[in-house]
């Protein structure tokens, strides 16, 4: 196990800790679930700063690293709708790209030779656009419509990279 991995085990580890929190009983809960879900954000910096300034990539990071992202995403949103901070079409929409990504992945890395896509510029973005969404709902922003509406468009195109990423390399390894 190296840094990166272990940064990543505990962005895992924070996706409980985000939803009890989320749903406590405390009076500031979900500034406090922000909290955890803006370290977790750190861990994903970190993870990626070191993994490549210091040569520690492996494939299980590649795999897990989106994973682990997807799963505090997915969480997030889940738990923000939940409490009526987002509509149900958000999750639903991010949700379908989600688990198409997570299920090409698991093909390509289980059928095809461990085969990992990359994260793309447009998954960066779309990332970066839902901490801030989240940040805008969390500390109850105004526009918070904008920064979310800008993360589902980035989202979208990142899903639509992905797919013709994943096309490419179905067509080319049956080949």
């Amino acid at each position: 196990m190296n840094l990166p991995n272990i940064l990543t085990t505990i962005r895992f580890l924070l996706v409980p800790l985000f939803i009890y929190v989320f749903f406590s009983e405390a009076k500031e809960s979900i500034i406090y679930a922000t909290y955890i879900f803006i370290l977790a954000g750190v861990t994903d910096v970190l993870d990626g700063y070191f993994a490549r300034k210091y040569n520690l990539i492996t494939k299980w990071g590649q795999a897990m690293d989106p994973l682990a992202d997807k799963l505090m995403l997915i969480t997030v949103l889940i738990c923000f709708t939940i409490k009526n901070y987002l509509p149900i079409l958000v999750i639903m929409i991010v949700g379908l790209k989600e688990i198409l990504m997570i299920l090409g992945g698991i093909f390509l890395y289980y059928k095809k030779d461990k085969i990992v896509i990359p994260a793309n510029k447009f998954g960066k973005i779309a990332t970066v656009s839902f901490y801030i969404a989240i940040l805008y709902m969390a500390f109850k922003l105004p526009y918070s419509i904008i920064p979310i509406s800008l993360a589902i468009i980035f989202a979208l195109f990142a899903l639509i990279k992905y797919i013709l990423q994943f096309k490419e390399l179905k067509q080319n390894t049956f080949i």
